[in-house]
């Protein structure tokens, strides 16, 4: 049965039953244009980091996407694979070990975009020995643990509750150590989504959301409209990254005033 295509809060979507090899087949069964560019833009931010190979980096709401935990091999020591689904754990302990191979083409993205992924050999084999995969929800994240992160179309995309949405941003921000980089990325004017037959919530955010809800907690921020050619489905229009480093202010979040239009 389809749920109704309701607002809901995230402890209202039946998680567990999220269809991992569903999403998997439609989403990264291949590389497609509007992640290339995301790639692209990624690769280029992370590779001028000056990384010292000791850092320790986590991936929120990994799902069944494993290019941003790629996008960090060539930084890390350890990258924590943050999940809170029991279905996309499953599928995320068999996945990376090791990973298909429609992911080549991912890495091979990165390897050509940035000299320092081109000198990382056996990418298949590093994933699984640095990846450390831990069932949690995005809003028990600890604070200030990681040197560098990623989230990927997550935070709009649990909940339809718009203060939740920057709850769950601003958990995955102060996570990380102070001047720590990180790369976000939301889908734009989602309206919900089908996941197999259950349908899930969206919030729907644009650049200028993303911007006053960060304005505070990030330097170096840049915000980037990514098209979508071939949408992977009804109902958003493009998607958009985020980079940036975690700022130094300690100022307490509180909902935005007048976030939303």
């Amino acid at each position: 049965m389809v749920m109704a295509k309701v607002a809901l809060r995230n402890a209202d979507c039946p998680w567990d039953l999220f269809d991992s090899e569903w999403y998997l087949q439609r989403n990264y069964g291949t590389l497609r244009d509007d992640d290339r560019e995301i790639i692209e833009t990624l690769a280029e931010f992370f590779a001028k980091q000056a990384p010292t190979r000791h850092w320790h980096g986590i991936d929120v709401g990994s799902g069944t996407n494993l290019y941003p935990a790629l996008a960090m091999l060539p930084l890390t020591e350890t990258v924590t694979l943050w999940e809170y689904s029991r279905a996309n754990i499953r599928w995320l302990k068999h996945g990376i070990r090791p990973y298909g191979q429609s992911w080549d083409l991912f890495w091979e993205a990165f390897r050509t975009s940035a000299t320092v992924y081109g000198r990382l050999r056996r990418p298949r084999s590093v994933l699984p020995s640095k990846a450390h995969i831990e069932r949690a929800s995005v809003f028990d994240l600890p604070e200030a643990r990681w040197n560098i992160g990623t989230m990927f179309f997550v935070a709009e995309s649990i909940t339809g509750d718009r203060t939740e949405f920057e709850l769950a941003t601003m958990k995955f921000i102060r996570s990380l150590k102070p001047g720590a980089p990180f790369a976000a990325a939301f889908m734009r004017n989602s309206r919900g989504y089908q996941v197999g037959a259950q349908w899930f919530p969206a919030v729907a955010v644009v650049e200028s959301d993303i911007r006053r809800l960060l304005g505070d907690a990030a330097v170096d921020l840049k915000i980037r409209r990514i098209s979508s050619n071939e949408p992977i489905r009804h109902g958003y229009d493009g998607m958009i990254l985020v980079t940036g480093k975690r700022g130094s202010a300690t100022r307490r979040w509180s909902p935005t005033a007048g976030f939303g239009r």
